[in-house]
């Protein structure tokens, strides 16, 4: 089994924001591709379905972004799944809003979902889905713009992130991250 994992913030009050796009996209992911209902267990919320062969958990930490690894750590201790097993969809500040990238490891880019991640699961060495979502310009409005929503000409390129990303959800799960990445781009830029 493969776990991918969302970050975001629970409630209502964040489910917009652009800090919350890797449930958004999980969501997409899950829909798209028939998984059973929405439970709560491992501190978030989890839904498991096929993708193509392989049998995917994904979860969406309702722990807050800071605590994620938390959540993530009891799907990884129950179903006994490797690290190397684990994709994690976030936000990326450093990415245009609408590209996503691909990448293995390595920083963490002042993430405090990564960071926790790395902390509670044994390292940095999981895939992340990178989902761009720019920079307000300067570091003091980093909290304020991911805590808030996408603005209405940003909404459109969103839905189509997540759209894409469920559509092509699995070239990724099959190890495919390069054809993943490129038609996922494709799908935005149509």
């Amino acid at each position: 089994m493969k776990l991918w994992v969302g970050l975001g913030n629970p409630g209502a009050k964040h489910a917009l924001d652009r800090h919350n796009i890797g449930f958004m996209v999980v969501d997409a992911i899950a829909d798209d591709h028939k998984f059973g209902p929405e439970q709560a267990k491992f501190s978030g919320l989890a839904r498991t379905g096929m993708i193509g062969d392989e049998k995917v958990l994904i979860l969406k930490p309702t722990t807050f972004m800071n605590k994620s690894g938390l959540s993530v750590q009891k799907a990884m201790a129950f179903y006994k799944i490797p690290l190397s097993d684990v994709t994690v969809f976030h936000d990326e500040l450093d990415i245009a809003p609408g590209k996503v990238r691909v990448k293995m490891g390595g920083g963490l880019a002042g993430h405090n979902g990564l960071k926790s991640i790395n902390q509670m699961c044994g390292g940095p060495d999981f895939q992340r889905i990178r989902l761009g979502i720019g920079h307000p310009g300067h570091k003091d409005r980093v909290s304020g713009y991911v805590l808030s929503g996408f603005a209405k000409d940003e909404i459109n390129l969103r839905d189509d992130m997540c759209n894409g990303i469920g559509r092509y959800a699995d070239k990724l799960a099959s190890g495919a991250t390069d054809l993943f990445q490129n038609r996922v781009a494709e799908y935005i830029a149509r």
